[in-house]
């Protein structure tokens, strides 16, 4: 399968909280991957303004599945939002091509 989709997840991470949210990325990455419908990939994106995660997906509706997931909204969301200065940026894009 190819990546057909990916949702980017954007944050305003403070760098003295930097430190947790590499570890909510750590602890859920293999699990969203092996649970999660159409998953294929992770990454993780770090620069000075922001952090954003990017998960590829084999479809956009698996993408849009994700952020109602209950891995989603009862574990990393709430394990990440302490750690967020303002709201994140949801973004789901297809791929073309």
């Amino acid at each position: 399968m190819s990546v057909k989709a990916y949702l980017e997840v954007t944050m305003k991470i403070p760098a003295a909280n930097r430190k947790v949210a590499a570890k909510a990325y750590t602890d859920y990455r293999q699990p969203f991957l092996d649970t999660t419908a159409g998953a294929q990939t992770k990454q993780l994106l770090v620069r000075d303004e922001d952090v954003q995660v990017l998960h590829g997906f084999d479809s956009v509706e698996h993408a849009q599945a994700y952020l109602n997931s209950e891995i989603f909204t009862k574990y990393v969301f709430p394990g990440l939002q302490p750690t967020w200065e303002g709201k994140p940026e949801v973004r789901i894009f297809s791929v073309t091509g």
